[in-house]
């Protein structure tokens, strides 16, 4: 098992001649710490005595502690620092150029799970959008992609872009936060002035239990790297009236709702490849959120091959059948979702509206994965240019 060192061990272990005497600045949340469970935001204050001007939080808030999609943190007082909290999933996502007045560099430290729709390399884009309009300096304390550098998915179309979605990337982008931002500030003409803090012995195809690191929840509902092993397939529930296991003890690793007949399900699917995971059937009650109360007939995804797993492929053959054996239960969620309020949230999820009608229509999900080959090796080799790690 390998011990890597993250950005910010290595940023402190040797400081930056570009952070000397600057008016610093940092985004993260609770789980921003070091191996040793020691916040960012202390070991900043300690090691750069009187810079630290201000702290940014994320989706969630700054201790995650808001469950949902569109809950917002208000702006506050770290109760450690006594410094100001500027919440940036509140009345804005993206920071006024007053929040950077007194700072020269923001330093970011997220922890991100690698899929597109997770909306902290977003936050990270508008962040940069807003130190290039007042030349504030950014610096990204890296980390590992926790579920490796696999791709998988098709690209995000222009018109489905928003909050979780601004680039076209694929759903499962095999990037690290310093490797997106360095790719959408280049491509999206962005031109902030970007340095990042490599993290020291990541290789790409390492997952993350090969890391040694510890795993610290980046939001409520990703208490795991097996939730996060999931998430780039199943959080397309949340598009839906189905369950993606909110208000359980397994969100994402479950799937289910109380119209659904396990044993049609599996028949269904039974001549589809889905490799590296098994589908367990199962009954769960959900405290809330969807189905709130009610017993969900469904399934637990358990992952059997990391490796081999494709959870964008899983939830899609899984989402296929039940739009073919329910179409008179099944239904999408209407808006709003992460602040669109017209466009439909299983567009926004799954970045192209022709995907969905390809799933609807029936078209083979090996068809449709062939499909976004081609856009696959372009992405990927755009993404060379940027690439920080093997």
């Amino acid at each position: 098992m390998a011990q890597i060192r993250i950005g910010l061990e290595q940023c402190l272990t040797a400081p930056p001649r570009s952070l000397k005497g600057k008016r610093l600045g940092l985004l993260c949340n609770q789980a921003s710490t070091d191996h040793r469970f020691r916040h960012c935001r202390d070991l900043v204050i300690q090691h750069f005595p009187g810079q630290l001007h201000c702290l940014f939080s994320p989706q969630h808030g700054f201790f995650s502690a808001k469950q949902d999609n569109m809950i917002e943190s208000d702006h506050s007082i770290d109760p450690v620092s006594g410094l100001p909290v500027y919440s940036l999933y509140g009345e804005t996502r993206k920071p006024y150029p007053s929040m950077f007045a007194d700072i020269d560099v923001l330093l970011i430290d997220l922890i991100d799970v690698g899929t597109r729709v997770y909306t902290f390399i977003w936050t990270v884009v508008y962040c940069l959008q807003t130190a290039a309009e007042t030349g504030t300096a950014v610096m990204i304390l890296d980390r590992p992609n926790p579920i490796g550098g696999s791709v998988e998915g098709n690209l995000l179309k222009e018109d489905c872009a928003s909050f979780v979605g601004l680039w076209p990337i694929p759903m499962r982008h095999g990037l690290t936060v310093g490797e997106v931002a360095l790719l959408c500030n280049t491509e999206m003409g962005i031109g902030a002035d970007l340095e990042v803090v490599p993290v020291q012995g990541w290789q790409r195809e390492m997952t993350f239990p090969q890391t040694g690191a510890p795993w610290l929840f980046p939001s409520p509902n990703m208490p795991t790297f097996q939730t996060a092993l999931v998430y780039p397939g199943q959080v397309v529930w949340e598009g839906t009236n189905v369950s993606e296991g909110r208000g359980t003890t397994l969100p994402f690793e479950l799937v289910g709702a109380p119209f659904i007949d396990v044993h049609e399900v599996l028949d269904t699917i039974a001549q589809t490849e889905m490799p590296g995971c098994l589908l367990r059937p199962l009954v769960y009650e959900p405290t809330s959120g969807k189905w709130a109360g009610e017993q969900c007939q469904g399934f637990q995804l358990h992952v059997t091959g990391s490796a081999s797993f494709r959870p964008y492929r899983t939830s899609l053959v899984l989402l296929q059948a039940l739009l073919v054996l329910y179409p008179e239960s099944f239904t999408y969620t209407d808006p709003p979702y992460e602040y669109e309020f017209e466009r439909l949230p299983m567009d926004l999820i799954l970045g192209d509206r022709a995907v969905r009608k390809a799933l609807k229509q029936g078209v083979n999900i090996d068809e449709l994965e062939r499909s976004w080959q081609d856009d696959l090796r372009e992405f990927q080799q755009r993404c060379r240019a940027v690439f920080l790690y093997e």
